[in-house]
């Protein structure tokens, strides 16, 4: 038996477990905050609805030992933990003795659960990697598919937690891209050959063009007079009349005008033509739409996780309109708050906030900037040309006394780990949590270990971005 099947004979036997709940039963459900874990939160709702389960829901940031505390002395028998919890597998041993768990995630386990009660689900248990292969959402669908086949018509909401994960790369790894089919022979997504461009769906295409950096366009990313004169040098219009157009505006000569002229651009670029690749769509979903692209859908997502309105998010997931639209309006706000952290940001450059030294940079925001968003920001800086160093680590303080830590890197990882650099800084200093993946990857430090944890972070960014040059 292969490890793919073992995952799916572990799947079943936890599944096997749940079905022996008891129906009277409340089931209390802890979900991330992120994407992936609206997406795993939403899945897990639908199933609980179909079956007629009574439940409880909590969307959090964090799983520190005090929320851990808190959980465990509420009046519940039965909890999920989805896309999170991998990393704090004994605390969770130690806490809930008397209480059955289910813990469907796909972040690298700490340990390994000896205890009968807690049922683990997990790809990297059988050698499968999670980071890549199948997201949070992804091995709640596997669950709950297994348990009811109804599930089957929401497998592109777990397509959509993938993506929102990064773990799309022109394709899919084996159990993802196995829920792919799923979803596209249900009819709920499909699949083009186009420009990867995100906001292709809602944003002016100038702007789309201006705002695009992975990949690059040399002269017209981040650059708006450029990308405007880009178009009327490939045959494009920017405009019908006084309206902007959009990428769904353009015929299809002036699409094929459009990603010859990108291509062309980026000649000299080691792979010029990665421009082009698989664009995922959602069926049913209104063309222009925020929720027509999946990458966007995941956008909308993280927005509603880190603008705290995670239940307009799973709302979204699951079809409700009312839902959808607050969840849409929201984004502006969500913007919004970007564009603060990016003129935040702009405005202290050369400020004592930033810390600099060869291939890193530490962006300390401390109070100014929303501890949600500071995520956000390493990754848009990782991507854009303002910044020119491998590394990117930023860092934002909760009002509990801790420090919520991202780190990013630009380009290509080339077999870096994220996760491994964030575990080897924390090591050594107390009170910290490391976690993500190797291509995205972050730690919750005590606030006031935040000057030994950046002198540290220095000597471990600059000695890993000297070994790439090397």
């Amino acid at each position: 038996m292969d490890s793919y099947e073992l995952f799916k004979e572990d799947i079943k036997k936890a599944g096997d477990a749940f079905k022996a709940i008891p129906k009277n039963e409340v089931i209390r459900v802890v979900s991330h905050f992120d994407a992936d874990g609206i997406s795993s939160a939403s899945l897990i709702v639908k199933l609980l609805n179909n079956n007629n389960r009574k439940y409880s829901i909590s969307i959090i940031q964090n799983i520190k030992k005090d929320v851990l505390e808190g959980l465990a002395q509420e009046p519940y028998n039965y909890f999920i933990f989805s896309d999170i919890g991998s990393g704090v597998l004994s605390q969770i041993e130690g806490l809930f003795k008397d209480k059955t768990v289910f813990i469907l995630d796909h972040h690298e386990p700490e340990t390994e659960i000896k205890s009968e009660n807690i049922f683990f689900v997990n790809p990297h248990k059988f050698g499968i990697d999670g980071g890549m292969e199948v997201s949070g959402a992804g091995v709640v669908y596997l669950f709950a598919s297994c348990l009811d086949k109804r599930m089957d018509e929401f497998a592109h909401v777990a397509v959509i937690g993938a993506i929102g994960d990064m773990q799309e790369h022109n394709g899919f790894g084996k159990l993802n891209d196995d829920i792919l089919k799923t979803a596209i022979d249900k009819g709920k997504i499909k699949v083009i050959r186009g420009l990867r461009l995100f906001g292709a769906q809602t944003k002016p295409l100038h702007r789309v063009l201006e705002y695009c950096t992975d990949p690059f366009i040399p002269g017209v990313s981040g650059n708006e007079s450029g990308a405007i004169q880009f178009l009327h040098q490939i045959g494009i219009e920017p405009k019908n009349g006084r309206e902007w157009k959009k990428v769904g505006h353009l015929s299809k000569e002036e699409m094929q005008n459009l990603v010859a002229g990108v291509v062309l651009k980026r000649v000299g670029e080691k792979n010029p033509d990665d421009v082009l690749g698989n664009v995922y769509l959602l069926n049913g979903e209104e063309e222009e739409s925020p929720t027509r692209d999946a990458k966007e859908f995941a956008t909308l997502l993280n927005a509603c996780g880190r603008m705290d309105k995670a239940s307009l998010g799973i709302g979204t997931c699951l079809g409700d309109e009312k839902l959808k639209k607050r969840a849409i309006g929201l984004m502006t706000q969500y913007k919004k708050e970007i564009i603060n952290s990016l003129n935040w940001f702009n405005e202290n450059k050369a400020g004592d906030f930033i810390s600099k030294g060869h291939g890193y940079v530490i962006i300390n925001a401390q109070d100014k900037i929303r501890s949600t968003i500071i995520g956000t920001l390493a990754s848009i800086l990782s991507k854009s040309n303002n910044i020119e160093d491998k590394f990117v680590m930023s860092m934002a303080q909760l009002i509990d006394g801790t420090t919520k830590v991202s780190l990013r890197m630009r380009g290509n990882n080339n077999g870096i780990d994220l996760r491994q650099i964030v575990i080897g800084i924390v090591k050594d200093i107390p009170g910290c949590e490391a976690g993500g993946h190797a291509n995205a990857a972050g730690a919750l430090i005590p606030t006031d270990m935040e000057s030994k944890f950046i002198e540290k972070a220095k000597v471990v960014l600059e000695k890993r971005a000297m070994e790439e040059v090397v």
